[in-house]
């Protein structure tokens, strides 16, 4: 398994979807242990394939999506059987199909929330059986609010919810 050796703390950029629940508590864990986030929309960024790509490293292609997203729920989207540029093309097209966060530091890029190489080298430890990983609303058909531009503008200026 690889290491990395990052600063702690450190300047992250954290790509999530806005008012993701579970986005919210990988974001206070990160700032809990010291580190300064730069968060963006993950859907409103201009992805390409070749821009997309590094964040999913060598993880198998099934791998790289957001097991939550309405399209793969449904059964209209099977990532295992994508190629890695029918995948990309999928993702670029509709970034909710994306596995969240996308994390990127000092050169690195790392999609999703869970134990491992690049967590433990920001200093990120989850207890057994923690899960920051899987949708926060839970059940069979998850439905999260729909975000207006005003509640970007919050959640912009108080990241972690704190005042109100």
């Amino acid at each position: 398994m690889a290491t990395f050796n990052l600063p702690i703390p450190g300047e992250l950029v954290f790509y999530e979807k806005p008012g993701c629940l579970s986005n919210a508590r990988q974001k206070a864990r990160l700032v809990a242990v010291g580190h300064c986030l730069e968060v963006r929309n993950l859907l409103a960024e201009l992805w390409t394939a070749e821009r997309l790509r590094p964040f999913f490293g060598a993880r198998p292609v099934a791998e790289w999506f957001n097991p939550s997203a309405p399209r793969i729920r449904a059964g209209e989207v099977e990532p295992a059987a994508l190629s890695e540029s029918e995948a990309l093309a999928l993702m670029v097209a509709d970034p909710l199909l994306i596995r969240r966060p996308l994390i990127e530091t000092a050169g690195l890029c790392d999609c999703g929330f869970e134990p491992g190489p690049v967590l433990s080298a920001l200093g990120v430890e989850l207890e057994d059986g923690e899960d920051l990983q899987s949708c926060s609303r839970g059940g069979v058909d998850p439905v999260c609010p729909e975000v207006h531009s005003t509640t970007l503008l919050a959640a912009a200026a108080d990241p972690l919810g704190e005042h109100g």
